[in-house]
């Protein structure tokens, strides 16, 4: 929006109803911490600078979160809100507009702040509004007869009437930096609960007769805070069910939108379909008709057309190919890159191979540092003995070769094209292309042996 915007996040809570040695604000909703939700939301607005203001003992908020574009600020003494402004007001140019968010209050969106920054001015203030049909706890908005804004009465110090309004304060403002100063400077500690409230600068504003516009949210999760871990659970559905409902609005067909949790950023292409308890992180890239099965969870994945994901498979960090089938029961590691129609069946693993058009790896099997050509058939309960308990080796598998089952490659090992493996096989060396290979000790039976039984 403009380089004349500061956004300054007030994250230094205790946070005891989290009942935590985790400060409140690292505690995570779709796998990202509280205070980074709020964050990157910030930094949607494109503003000059964004501080995050922390308490005092919580060096583990700036430690985790090291590595975000943010000026950190400690806020010694847990003075009230007001207070915690103001350790920031030293860093703020003259010129600048001053938002102030909340590092507990995660699902706040980048629309309803930009409605926010364009109510506030040099000579005016943005203040953030929401009615709620049960407000207790909430500080009221307290408005005259031609409806202009007058104060802000926390709950604690609230008469009975002021109770009965049902406008509150989401604490979310936006002001010009030397208006916002002065008025910080005025502010005392004589309430209830003996602090600093940022929320008596509307009053302050009052007395200089500065403009108080106000915005208002529709949506209440946008500005509900966070404090114990039913809240924190709330919250984790609020985010989920927007973050359903925007793939559905893509053309996803979400089995129960209400069982599907998005940790990062899903794109899908046409007639995707996700069953239920499917769990995606990090960033997923669906083709188009694609079909995802119950309780897969995909991770760092790009999934090409056609592609069939059946239930309970856990892909990561893979690149999967048009029209492939994997599972059910299939596990695909990082470093994966499966050309189009290869087929992973139940209980097979795959890591960090590469797996050429047409091929089949059905049942039972272990596939590791792998290349595998093409239209290859890889028997049951096949596996590549790829680590020698200290370096991984490489195995190397032709076009159209045929394994049996219970086969074991002892990497490093080569085997080429159209080659046959005999079920049962240990391979040690190369196999040539074309030819038969097989490794069987010879079968005994030894008449009269009895087994062994329990004495009675």
């Amino acid at each position: 929006m403009t380089n004349n915007l500061t956004v300054v996040i007030l994250a230094a809570g205790q946070g005891t109803r989290m009942k935590s040695d985790l400060p409140k604000v690292l505690h995570r909703i779709a796998n990202k911490s509280i205070l980074e939700h709020v964050i990157d939301t910030a930094q949607q607005l494109g503003a000059g600078s964004i501080s995050v203001v922390y308490g005092h003992g919580g060096e583990r908020v700036p430690q985790t979160l090291a590595h975000l574009p943010v000026n950190w600020i400690e806020q010694a003494e847990q003075l009230g809100t007001g207070h915690a402004v103001a350790q920031a007001i030293p860093s703020i140019q003259a010129e600048d507009i001053v938002l102030v968010l909340y590092g507990d209050v995660p699902l706040i969106s980048k629309e309803t702040l930009v409605e926010l920054i364009a109510a506030a001015g040099k000579d005016s203030l943005g203040l953030l509004t929401a009615k709620l049909d049960d407000p207790t706890g909430y500080g009221r908005i307290v408005r005259d007869e031609s409806n202009k804004v007058l104060r802000i009465v926390e709950h604690k110090d609230a008469s009975e009437d002021e109770r009965q309004i049902n406008e509150i304060n989401t604490g979310l403002l936006a002001v010009g930096r030397n208006k916002l100063a002065g008025w910080l400077e005025k502010l005392d500690n004589k309430n209830a609960q003996g602090e600093y409230y940022l929320t008596d600068i509307i009053a302050l504003s009052v007395q200089d007769n500065t403009d108080i516009n106000t915005t208002s949210v529709d949506k209440i999760a946008e500005v509900m805070g966070i404090n114990d871990k039913v809240q924190l659970a709330e919250m984790e559905r609020e985010y989920q069910m927007d973050q359903a409902e925007k793939l559905m609005r893509q053309g996803v067909t979400l089995r129960d939108p209400r069982r599907v949790d998005i940790r990062g950023d899903v794109t899908a292409g046409k007639d995707v379909e996700i069953d239920v308890n499917v769990i995606f992180e990090g960033t997923v890239k669906l083709g188009n008709r694609v079909s995802v099965g119950a309780g897969s969870i995909l991770r760092d994945v790009v999934v090409g057309d056609d592609v069939t994901i059946k239930d309970y498979c856990v892909i990561e960090d893979a690149n999967i190919g048009a029209a492939c089938q994997i599972g059910p029961f299939a596990r695909i590691r990082p470093e994966t890159r499966l050309e189009e129609n290869v087929h992973i069946g139940n209980f097979v693993e795959v890591k960090k191979s590469q797996i050429d058009k047409g091929s089949k790896i059905n049942h039972l099997s272990y596939i590791g540092d792998t290349t595998m050509g093409s239209k290859v058939n890889i028997g049951a309960g096949t596996i590549t003995c790829n680590y020698d308990g200290a370096n991984k080796h490489q195995t190397k598998i032709g076009n159209d070769v045929f394994v049996g089952s219970d086969t074991q490659f002892i990497a490093p090992v080569e085997i080429g094209d159209g080659a046959t493996i005999g079920a049962g096989s240990t391979i040690t060396k190369e196999v040539l292309a074309g030819e038969l290979t097989l490794s069987r000790s010879k079968q005994v039976s030894i008449k009269g042996w009895q087994r062994p039984r329990k004495k009675k």
